[in-house]
């Protein structure tokens, strides 16, 4: 665990510091803008694919909010047993998109997803203790791997976004709707390169608002039913029937679990590390059983897992702002917009090319953090290279072929008809079997270890001399004479 160099009593934790009431919730706005995008592209996806109409995509998108904003006053806030205490933003998590998906195109519903996630929430609130055993096993081979993959496999659903959402609809795959996507992805980018931090940081959201109103200018956007519905609402519990438990579906979220459960404890440390404070084994667990309970309750009111979002400990980083107060009342602003569903129906009449054009960079965004992660593995003299490449084309298959496992029994179909699950199994158990299980290893397994770096045998070494150098592909001694290389008597060459 990673402690700082000075120990600090806890009440002069740095994270404890207050700020006046205006600035701690000026602050703590800027959090919430953050990862706005972040946290309503869950319900848009899921939503859209149960085939849900706007204004219950406004409800999923409300209730993710309200949830967002109690986990995270939990997470900074904290109570016994339960919260890190740090500055830490938490919402629904990316990484269980495409199995809510899967699980959704399963046939089990959105009823299906909500009961998976209590029942694989509980089990992860159970095995919290032991998980710090066995975090061994997720190492940023598997880590980098399946965040990469979560980003790729979301890409599908940007691009259908971008071209209307409805294949049924006459204009789908239109220019003018991949036009408008192209519109807004080219006004991110736009805005991610101005000098002003803000607007940098905010680029996601704010080409949204421009696509949108592009978008309205050529009649593109229709919020006449942004009005239909109450303006304030507290959630419903179980808004959309009660939840459904299937086997299979409970697998398959188990692994967004793990995973979910990895991420959280990188966040934690990643974050301790920028404020500067301890971070040992309890705070972890801690913040573990909080990430769990919060997931756990969340489908009660209508939302699904809970993780601490990445971007904004990068946030934290910037800003140099590291009080956890902040971040709580960036919870209280959350809580309270999830008690607007009309908010929620605002966002859920943007149009879809917009959030198709958006999409694109976000997801994007996410499989370049796996790829980032992924670029700090060793790839010399081991099969770190086989396992990233199994695992990933292992995790494309669904999506390339969404057939591929029609004919297999149910039970198997929902969990790997998930590229995600599909990828994170494949990752864990080669890294089980060619990093864990070192018999039968050798040092030349296979061309992917030769093929990783260039290797000299000690032998080779011995016959140089000191001086001796390449020029031109000729070896020269120290006093400018070349050494004749006479050829292997067994080269083929």
């Amino acid at each position: 665990m990673n402690i700082t160099k000075k120990s600090r009593p806890a009440a002069t934790r740095p994270e404890d510091q207050r700020l006046s009431l205006g600035s701690t919730f000026a602050y703590g706005f800027q959090h919430v803008l953050t990862m706005y995008g972040g946290i309503i592209a869950p319900p848009l996806i899921i939503g859209a694919a149960a085939g849900m109409s706007s204004q219950d995509i406004g409800l999923l998108i409300a209730a993710c909010l309200f949830v967002g904003g109690l986990a995270t006053i939990l997470q900074t806030v904290g109570i016994r047993f339960f919260g890190s205490q740090l500055p830490l933003v938490q919402g629904v998590s990316f990484a269980g998109v495409s199995t809510m998906v899967a699980i959704v195109h399963g046939g089990g519903g959105i009823q299906a997803v909500f009961g998976s996630v209590i029942a694989a929430s509980l089990i992860g609130l159970l095995i919290t203790p032991l998980f710090s055993r066995i975090i061994k096993f997720f190492p940023p081979v598997v880590t980098g791997t399946v965040i990469t993959t979560i980003g790729l496999t979301l890409m599908p659903v940007a691009a259908n976004w971008a071209m209307g959402g409805n294949k049924a609809a006459p204009s789908y795959g239109s220019m003018a709707n991949i036009g408008l996507a192209a519109a807004t992805m080219a006004i991110v980018l736009l805005l991610s390169k101005v000098g002003n931090a803000a607007i940098s940081r905010l680029s996601i959201l704010l080409a949204m608002v421009l696509g949108t109103g592009i978008a309205f200018a050529f009649g593109m956007a229709d919020f006449s039913k942004v009005g239909t519905g109450e303006i304030v609402a507290f959630p419903t519990p179980f808004a959309f029937g009660p939840p459904t438990f299937e086997i299979a579906a409970i697998i398959s979220m188990l692994i967004v679990i793990l995973v979910t459960l990895t991420e959280t404890s990188a966040d934690i440390i990643a974050v301790g590390e920028i404020v500067g404070t301890k971070v040992d084994s309890k705070r972890i667990g801690d913040g573990l059983r909080a990430d769990m309970l919060s997931s756990a309750i969340s489908p009660l009111f209508n939302s699904f897992t809970q993780s601490a979002f990445a971007q904004n400990v990068g946030l934290v980083a910037i800003t140099g702002v590291k009080s956890r107060f902040v971040v709580s009342a960036g919870g209280l602003i959350l809580v309270i917009l999830g008690l607007l569903p009309v908010l929620g129906r605002v966002v859920a009449a943007v149009p879809t090319p917009v959030l198709g054009g958006a999409g694109v960079v976000l997801f994007g965004t996410v499989a370049a953090s796996g790829i980032r992660t992924l670029s700090k593995v060793e790839y010399r003299n081991n099969m770190n290279l086989i396992i990233v490449a199994a695992s990933i084309g292992f995790g494309m298959i669904p999506i390339a072929a969404p057939a591929f496992y029609d004919q297999f029994p149910s039970w198997f179909s929902t969990i790997f008809h998930s590229g995600i699950s599909s990828a994170a199994v494949m990752a864990i158990l080669l890294n089980l079997l060619f990093n864990h299980l070192k018999a039968g290893n050798s040092e030349n397994q296979s061309v992917f270890v030769a093929g990783t770096g260039r290797v000299v045998k000690e032998e080779e070494l011995k016959c140089l001399a000191d001086g001796d150098r390449f020029e031109g592909g000729k070896l020269i001694d120290c006093d400018g004479k070349e050494v004749p290389i006479q050829a292997s008597s067994n080269s083929d060459h």
